[in-house]
């Protein structure tokens, strides 16, 4: 979708995904109108416009505000065509610990994204979701399947405004602020005599922070509302990762903290029915009938999606594609 001559939100803009769209969305599309970071750290907002400042980036706006602040949302909205909606809060065991704050941010932050871009004619949202809402078994993930359910069943209220709704599931991005490697670097640095692993056959999902970006730009322009894009995206065992990062190490085994699983899953066996294979991605149909009829088969370029078999889960203990030891070693030598 070129974005050029659009007016463009991202609602969590400050964090790890929000500052590199934003980054490489100046560059991609010059003539973006307006680029909007909505955030409620000033601090977070404050550096990052030393990098995107508005006298070097014109189509530049910075709006301190709060996914729970519905009155903010509406104001805010105002004149936008596409929101990317990034914010949440995702700290797992903090999770457990803070159930209402979670529920607070992530469920009734989701509505108001919604209310707000249905009363403003906003064209598109996409809402990032997270492989921990596949099958959850802590708040956070639990938080976020609601988050994504609102998203999809949006498409059948928004009645006659224009709005389309679709989800963004995917993995942990590589290197984002409070992810296992820059953990394990920061041990590292601190002089730890070894590194703590929850299990050793624990895997998860991996994409470049790039990639991410470029996902959800792709599914802006191929999406029809009401589906969910999942990209294909490798796995990597955690105490491969510690091992490559810190050869000389030990691995000390800690067990499982409050909320974890030993593998993510984004596609669930109990969805492989509504669950389509295109070529660099799966799409999960919405379980809910729309008020319009939309063959999601095809994507908006024509691509043709294929049913996965019966009992089909994507999940990152079964995948087919994992980071080898020379990637492993490339990957972790850029960072």
């Amino acid at each position: 979708m070129d974005l050029n001559n659009k007016s463009v939100m991202v609602t969590g803009a400050t964090g790890s995904f929000g500052q590199k769209f934003v980054g490489m969305v100046l560059e991609k599309y010059p003539n973006i109108k307006k680029l909007v970071v909505f955030s409620r750290d000033e601090l977070k907002q404050f550096e990052m416009e030393k990098v995107f400042s508005y006298k070097k980036y014109p189509a530049m706006r910075y709006f301190i505000g709060d996914v729970r602040d519905r009155d903010r949302l509406f104001r805010a909205f105002e004149g936008i065509d596409i929101v990317i909606h990034a914010a949440a809060l995702k700290h797992v065991p903090i999770a457990e610990y803070n159930p209402m704050e979670f529920i607070k941010t992530n469920i009734h932050g989701a509505q108001n994204v919604i209310d707000a871009a249905i009363a403003n004619n906003v064209e598109k949202v996409i809402a990032l979701s997270t492989d921990k809402a596949a099958n959850p078994i802590n708040l956070y993930g639990a938080t976020k399947l609601c988050s994504d359910k609102l998203f999809i069943a949006a498409n059948n209220i928004s009645g006659s405004h224009k709005v389309h709704f679709s989800v963004v599931r995917y993995g942990n991005v590589i290197a984002s602020r409070g992810s296992v490697i820059p953990f394990f670097r920061e041990l590292i640095n601190q002089g730890a005599k070894e590194l703590p692993i929850t299990d050793e056959n624990m895997t998860r999902f991996f994409i470049r922070l790039e990639d991410g970006v470029n996902f959800v730009l792709k599914s802006l322009e191929r999406m029809h509302g009401g589906e969910m894009f999942i990209p294909k995206i490798p796995s990597l065992k955690i105490i491969d990762l510690a091992k490559a990062m810190a050869p000389n190490l030990g691995i000390k085994i800690i067990g499982m903290r409050p909320g974890e699983k030993l593998h993510e899953i984004m596609c669930p066996s109990d969805e492989s029915h509504l669950t389509l294979e295109f070529k660099d991605y799966f799409l999960i149909k919405p379980t809910i009938q729309f008020t319009h009829i939309v063959d999601f088969r095809l994507n908006t370029f024509g691509e043709e999606g294929k049913p996965v078999k019966p009992g089909f889960e994507y999940n990152s203990g079964n995948n087919n594609e994992w980071i080898d030891d020379k990637e492993l070693a490339k990957m972790i030598k850029e960072l």
